[in-house]
Formats: C-alpha cells, sequence, structure tokens
C-alpha cells in the first residue's frame, strides 16, 4: 500500500477528565502508525498532553502542519472527552490544509460514568462537527457516532479514509498523457481540458508521428530496447509473436517511458488504433497493459476520462485498473452482462492458470482491415471472479461540472466462450443503472477494479472534490 501521512488533533476540554485525552492520545498514535501511516501530532511538550483546547493550542497546531502541508494527506481528529469545538476548527482552519477530515469520538463505558471518567465524546462530536460545518470545512464521520479506535468498525473506517487520502492527494496536480488524435468516429470520448484543470488536473498532449521520430531513432540493439524487449517477454507469453514485433513493441514502450519521464506523466489514454496497425505494424495493447499492472494507468481511444477514473480506483485500492466496455447482455438475467475489450487490460485482473490466463495474440477485431500481422500485441484472457468497483467521470461541458456514476458487483465465473479480455459482471439493479447511464448519456467505457472501495470512492469525489457523483447501489 502507498504510506499515508496523517495529521492527529487530540481534543481536549479542561473540565472533564484530562487522563483520557493523554491515554486516548497514546492509544491512537500506536494504532496508527502499526497501521502504516505516518503521523504528525503536537507532543505533551508542546501543548498539555499533546492536545488542542486553547487559541494558543490551536495557533501550535496549524504551525506543524502548515510546516508538513507537503506531506500530510489527511487529518484524524480523536475527542477521548468533549473536547473543545473551537480549537480544533481554528487548528484546520488556520492549518490552510485542504485535505480529508476523520472525525473519531470514544464513547463511554456503562459502568464509568462518574466525574472522573466521563467522556461525553459523544456530545461533544455533534458540537465539533457544527462548528466545522459554520468553518465550511468538509469532513467525514465513522459509521458508528462513537467508536473505540480498536474496535473492527473504526479500522474499517480507517481503511476507508486511507483511500480517500489516496485519491485526493493524487489528484492534486494529476498530469495525464493523451498520446495521439481522439479516433474519428469516438465522439464518445470528448473531454473538456478546461474542466478538468479547474480540478487541479493537467493534459500533455503528444502527436503520433512526434512519437515515431524518437522510435526512429533507436537502435535494435540500445540497453533500453533490449531491456524493455525482456521485460515484455516476462510480463506475458509471446509465443507465435514474431521477434520483430516484439521488437517493435519494446521501442514504443521505451518512447512512452522516456515521454512520460520527462513530462511527469501519472496516467495515459493513447490512441491505439488505426494508424499504428497500418503504418507501425503492433497495437500498443501490451506496453498499455504493462503500465496498468504498474498502477500507471493506459486508457485505449484516447479516453482521458477513462485513465482518470482507471487512477482514481488504483489510488483507491493499490490495485491494477482496467478500462472495458459495457458490452453485451448475457441471456436473460437483467443483473448480468459481458464487459469486453480488445484488449490491454493488466495481467493481475485475469485468471491465473488454465483457460483463460493472459497470452498475448492479434487483434481479431481490426485484423480484417489491416491484416493480422499489423495487429501482434493484445493481450487476451478472462477476468478472474472477485468484487469488484466500477467508476466512469465524465466532463459536462453543458453544465460545466465533472460528474461520474460509481458503485460495486462481482466478476462472476459464468460461461463465456469469446476472444479478447472479457469477464461476465452481476451488479445488483443493474437496469436501473444502465438507465442511469443513458438517460445522462454516459459513455460506453468503464473504468473496474478488483476491490470494494465505491464507498470512498464517493466521498472523496463528492465531499472532498466537489464533483456531481451518483452512487449506485
Amino acid at each position: 500500500m502507498k504510506p499515508v501521512t496523517l495529521g492527529l488533533i487530540v481534543g481536549n476540554r479542561g473540565f472533564f477528565p484530562s487522563h483520557l485525552c493523554e491515554s486516548g492520545r497514546a492509544e491512537m498514535i500506536d494504532l496508527l502508525e502499526k497501521a502504516g501511516f505516518k503521523v504528525i501530532a503536537l507532543s505533551p511538550q508542546d501543548t498539555p498532553y499533546g492536545t488542542v483546547e486553547s487559541l494558543e493550542d490551536a495557533h501550535k497546531c496549524a504551525e506543524l502542519f502548515d510546516a508538513h502541508r507537503k506531506e500530510i494527506d489527511g487529518v484524524v481528529v480523536t475527542l477521548p472527552n468533549f473536547g473543545d469545538e473551537r480549537a480544533v476548527a481554528n487548528s484546520l482552519r488556520w492549518s490552510g490544509l485542504d485535505v480529508p477530515v476523520l472525525i473519531q469520538a470514544y464513547p463511554d463505558a456503562v459502568d464509568s460514568m462518574t466525574i472522573a471518567d466521563r467522556r461525553d465524546s459523544f456530545c461533544g462530536k455533534m458540537s465539533l462537527c457544527n462548528n466545522l460545518r459554520q468553518y465550511k470545512i468538509p469532513y467525514t464521520l465513522t459509521r458508528l457516532h462513537t467508536v473505540a479506535p480498536s474496535s473492527p468498525s473504526f479500522m474499517q473506517d480507517l481503511a476507508d479514509f486511507a483511500a480517500m487520502c489516496r485519491v485526493t492527494s493524487s489528484l492534486r496536480n494529476l498530469r495525464i498523457g493523451a498520446l495521439g488524435a481522439r479516433p474519428t468516429n469516438f465522439n464518445t470520448v470528448r473531454f473538456s481540458e478546461k474542466l478538468l484543470e479547474n480540478s487541479g488536473i493537467s493534459i500533455e498532449t503528444l502527436d503520433m508521428y512526434e512519437l515515431f521520430g524518437w522510435i526512429d531513432a533507436l537502435d535494435d540493439d540500445d540497453a533500453a530496447v533490449l531491456a524493455k524487449l525482456a521485460e515484455i517477454k516476462d510480463y506475458v507469453q509471446t509465443a507465435g509473436v514474431s521477434a520483430e514485433n516484439l521488437l517493435k513493441m519494446a521501442k514504443f514502450g521505451v518512447a512512452v517511458d522516456g515521454w512520460m519521464k520527462r513530462t511527469e506523466l501519472q496516467a495515459t489514454a493513447i490512441q491505439c488504433w488505426t494508424a499504428m496497425e497500418e503504418f507501425f505494424g503492433v497495437v500498443p495493447c501490451t506496453v498499455m497493459s504493462m503500465m496498468s499492472n504498474s498502477l500507471v494507468p493506459s486508457a485505449c481511444e484516447v479516453d482521458i476520462m477513462g485513465a482518470l477514473a482507471m487512477h482514481i480506483l488504483a489510488q483507491a485500492s493499490q490495485l491494477p485498473s482496467a478500462i472495458v466496455d459495457w458490452n453485451n447482455n448475457y441471456g436473460e438475467d437483467p443483473d448480468k452482462a459481458v464487459i469486453f475489450h480488445c484488449s490491454n487490460l493488466p495481467k493481475d485482473i485475469f485468471k491465473k492458470q488454465g483457460e483463460g490466463s493472459p497470452e498475448m495474440y492479434y487483434q481479431e477485431i481490426i485484423a480484417g482491415t489491416v491484416g493480422a500481422d499489423n495487429t501482434y500485441g493484445t493481450i487476451y484472457g478472462r477476468i478472474q471472479p472477485n468484487d469488484f468497483t466500477y467508476l466512469r467521470v465524465s466532463t459536462d461541458d453543458l453544465d460545466g461540472k465533472v460528474r461520474a456514476y460509481v458503485g460495486e458487483g462481482e466478476f462472476t465465473d459464468d460461461a463465456l466462450l469469446t476472444f479478447g479480455g472479457y469477464g461476465v459482471v452481476r451488479v445488483p439493479e443493474f437496469q436501473k443503472l444502465l438507465q442511469h447511464i443513458c438517460d445522462n448519456g454516459y459513455e460506453h467505457h468503464v473504468s473496474v477494479n478488483p476491490a470494494k472501495t465505491a464507498a470512498a470512492i464517493y466521498e472523496a469525489l463528492t465531499k472532498y472534490k466537489g464533483w456531481d457523483v451518483y452512487r449506485h447501489s
């Protein structure tokens, strides 16, 4: 998992038992660090018990967070007692941080309700949330109103929050590469660079002519080319593919890697047909699959918004994402469908062994137009059964906003004989989702990921990015 750094605020209120804050702070830091988080928090030398209660405490906390603003991905606020809501709110406001905030309040024990041990965090959490709303500081709640840090419920809250933090931090100054022109017939993948830029996401374009110029300048025995060739052969079974075609794929990969490094890109969308096949003689799918498998998503057909959704899913789960078509009905089951692409799916999403395990082949759909020998490099395989999250992001130029839909389903093991990268999915109330997709003019492409992260993604994109998101359930 990508490490997440959390700022920690421990709320305190003087006329409640402060020893609860001392033990609560120690417990929370120990739990967070054991869970793999880096924690930035006031120490007992900075303020009483390392808590915030006064204006002076809030200034110290804000200054600490400001000094670590490039590191902090999110803030956890813990209330071992009622807490001072203004001190917590001021700490967040004055820090200037724009990150997710998780509010946790300790539960009282029924047999420890005397003045010496009573927390009143149940009540204090409401006051804090009231103040944060007044301050226009967005925040995230735990599943249970009060919850012990060591409980399974809070550990799930923490896992979801970490996914939110990874998503929001990864979208800050995100740079996606658009390689080549959008295929003429694909009006569906049009998008607004300006709306993305308004969300802090930049697009770097590159003409295919320029890329092929770099490829032509590469020698067959170039060290980088030979290394990429070995990487391709190690990545997927290549029996039946000519040495000439594999060398072309390797040179293409080296050229793309160099472009991405020079321009600091985290994802790409590539013009995958048909000019590349006609005039270069391979498809880019294998190289794209390898990038996606390394959590550097690459979408086909210059689908920038598909690449963005792949990136969000991969950051949430830390697992590879794929882009597919909602492609076919599956018999007469209204909650099932066939998903498919030609394909550039990452190999880790496929079945590992036997029928349906990944192999390199030629692209059968366009082979009839440009010839099979010019279309080697697709990755064929069957998606292995698993839970999954789907996400589509789109720029709505007519209403001037970024919108999306997200939900969860399962990859099934239902019988299916076809080609490309494929699978059968089951999505509860699928017909309702399809109505939403068509009513709102969404694209037929959708990004998928083998993990359940819809809740975290929905909150990250709505509460912390301000996007218009439909969550299907």
